[in-house]
């Protein structure tokens, strides 16, 4: 196993906290899952999910089983994907914030591919060299380059709702919004054409990271009692550590580098 990353702290961490608030809220982490409400036994589910996303963020911490608890939460994001969100979208394809929810729950599912893979080694169980390969990083790092342009475009679409929450002490609330749905989409081009996608992945980490300070902290805040702002916060926090884990994933190519090799992106994960 690998040694433990910043991005891998934070995101186990993250997703522990996650998994408390909805054990102890006895409930789902809002519009990011979105179970239907009159499904039987709603809230023993919501806490067996909240549960489970804290064992596995613990498991992700130790050595012995960081590789099943970040195969467990690869598998467990991506049913999270396809059981609640893309019914959603094929239902209601018109409605641009489930996209935009589908779209940072991929975020996740590309952090938790690309740790299980720069951890598990052939010894390691279980290990599956499909899921390991360069090339599924590759995959991985795509998943994540097409799911972000989904949260840029909320940011035109929902703008004035967007404006409302950057910082009073900002001027030009529109062109803040504006300006981070924009990069937002231009991040995901970059690393989707491999256009300097190290320093794409790491501005759109830095990006989300100052969402999660400067938007989510404060209003979670002044708002204490309200399950919504501190489910976003957290929401908030752990999709930039899935964003810093990709960033990660491309420590050999150099900041500035256009090399489109396959191989050298896949290079730290052999």
């Amino acid at each position: 196993m690998r040694i433990m990353g910043m991005g891998h702290l934070a995101f186990a961490l993250t997703m522990i906290a996650l998994g408390l608030l909805g054990l102890f809220a006895g409930d789902f982490a809002l519009v990011w899952q979105p179970v239907p409400p009159d499904i039987p036994g709603r809230t023993i589910l919501a806490c067996m999910s909240g549960a489970l996303m804290g064992v596995m963020g613990v498991g992700v911490l130790i050595k012995r089983t960081a590789v099943p608890a970040a195969f467990a939460l690869t598998i467990y994001t991506f049913l999270w994907v396809m059981l609640l969100h893309v019914p959603h979208l094929i239902a209601t394809p018109s409605q641009v914030g489930n996209w935009g929810a589908c779209g940072e729950i991929v975020v996740l599912v590309a952090g938790a591919w690309i740790l299980y893979a720069s951890l598990a080694t052939p010894a390691d169980k279980p290990y599956f060299q499909a899921l390991c390969s360069a090339k599924a990083v590759r995959v991985a790092q795509m998943s994540f380059a097409v799911a972000i342009p989904f949260v840029g475009v909320e940011h035109f679409v929902y703008a004035k709702d967007t404006a409302n929450l950057v910082p009073s002490w900002l001027p030009f609330h529109y062109g803040w919004a504006y300006f981070t749905g924009a990069a937002h989409i231009a991040a995901g081009i970059a690393i989707f054409f491999n256009i300097l996608p190290r320093l794409a992945a790491a501005l759109e980490t830095c990006m989300m990271g100052i969402f999660t300070v400067f938007v989510w902290i404060p209003v979670a805040i002044t708002t204490p009692p309200q399950r919504f702002t501190w489910t976003a916060l957290l929401m908030s926090a752990v999709i930039t550590a899935g964003a810093w884990i990709v960033t990660d994933s491309y420590r050999k190519m150099r900041w500035f580098s256009f090399n489109r090799s396959r191989n050298r992106l896949g290079e730290w994960a052999t």
